[in-house]
């Protein structure tokens, strides 16, 4: 299955990307299918090719979370953004602890058998 997916480039902290079509098994630096754009996340420009994108997507090429939003931001496709950075596992879960030691201990009532 084919994937629209952000191949990093640049040099070393000063990453941009390029907008891809790739098989989705492959590994990212792998060979692409064809080359969509770019972006540029230190200066916010990019520059997506509208009709080549909506071409891959009518054949079924799905876009990872961040190309998505890519391509909403471009107006290739309409619809809302997807979350990509969710809160974690850990803080998720956690319950507020509660610092009371003087918790009350429920005594069980002594239940009273009928004499046979």
């Amino acid at each position: 299955m084919l994937a629209i997916k952000l191949q990093r480039v640049g040099k070393k902290g000063q990453a941009s990307f390029r907008v891809i079509v790739q098989e989705r098994r492959t590994k990212l630096q792998g060979r692409s299918v064809e080359d969509l754009g770019w972006a540029n996340p230190r200066t916010d420009r990019y520059e997506v090719n509208n009709e080549r994108a909506s071409y891959w997507l009518t054949m079924g090429a799905q876009p990872t979370d961040t190309a998505w939003n890519l391509l909403v931001k471009a107006g290739v496709v309409k619809g809302a953004k997807r979350a990509v950075h969710g809160k974690s596992k850990h803080t998720e879960n956690k319950q507020p602890t509660t610092d009371n030691k003087q918790e009350k201990s429920v005594e069980a009532a002594p239940t009273e058998t009928p004499a046979v």
